[in-house]
């Protein structure tokens, strides 16, 4: 049987929470793109008592673990008598947290599917909701403008272009990655490729556009761009200096 448990508000978007099973969903509310749920309906999404929910959300401000005022937010809910009425809200994080301390089949059934999740991260390095993203639902305008340019920079990144040559070339016989003919083999591969976009070897690209006097020592990008420390690992990234059209190149 399917709860549909819905804040009553025309404004509101309404995201839909799965089991594992498949079986029941719970609409909750999303204000800026941010999941908020009443004590009740997380006590009715987890199956268990309101006291309970309100008892674990004490001990997980208590102990420092989340801080209540970045989790939770007041919202005018509209009640059975028609009033609107400020009620408290909490966020993903708060839920998240509940789902790890609350005993019920549900909550089990919300564990097995967290670790799922980041089982699947661990392994692959990514984790995507291939419902969502096939029908379109419950994303933002700019979701996937910005999925899109984080998988073109991940494409164009030198590591990933050198890991698809040292594929092919690891298929030899006498493949040996320690050998002095391999480590020649890939800065001279690397040297060809950068020199047949902008005329340098690697070494004569950092060393012509490295400046202290410039901003970010002339780096177009880097590890933590663009408010993050640069590192010395950035620093000696050939790639790191190169434009996005030369990139492309």
């Amino acid at each position: 049987m399917t709860k549909n448990l819905t804040i009553k508000n025309s404004t509101a978007e309404f995201l839909i929470f799965t089991t594992q099973a498949g079986k029941d969903n719970i609409s909750v509310r999303v204000e800026n793109e941010a999941v908020w749920l009443t004590q009740k309906l997380v006590a009715q999404l987890f199956e268990c008592s309101a006291d309970n929910i309100s008892l674990h959300l004490k001990n997980i401000f208590q102990t420092g673990e989340l801080d209540k005022n970045s989790v939770t937010e007041d919202f005018s809910v509209t009640a059975t008598d028609g009033k609107n009425y400020n009620t408290k809200h909490y966020n993903l994080k708060a839920v998240i947290a509940l789902g790890y301390r609350i005993n019920s089949q549900k909550a089990t059934d919300f564990r097995k599917w967290a670790t799922q999740v980041l089982e699947r991260y661990s392994v692959r390095g990514y984790v995507l909701d291939d419902v969502r993203l096939k029908n379109g639902a419950y994303l933002n305008p700019q979701y996937f403008k910005d999925l899109i340019l984080e998988i073109r920079d991940i494409r164009e990144s030198e590591r990933n272009f050198y890991q698809q040559i040292t594929d092919i070339y690891a298929t030899a016989m006498d493949y040996d990655l320690d050998s002095n003919v391999t480590k020649d083999f890939f800065t001279t591969v690397q040297n060809k490729l950068h020199f047949a976009t902008h005329d340098n070897t690697a070494a004569e690209l950092m060393t012509k556009r490295a400046d202290y006097q410039k901003d970010f020592m002339g780096l177009v990008t880097w590890k933590k761009a663009p408010n993050g420390k640069i590192l010395k690992s950035d620093v000696v990234v050939a790639k790191n200096y190169l434009g996005r059209n030369e990139i492309k190149t």
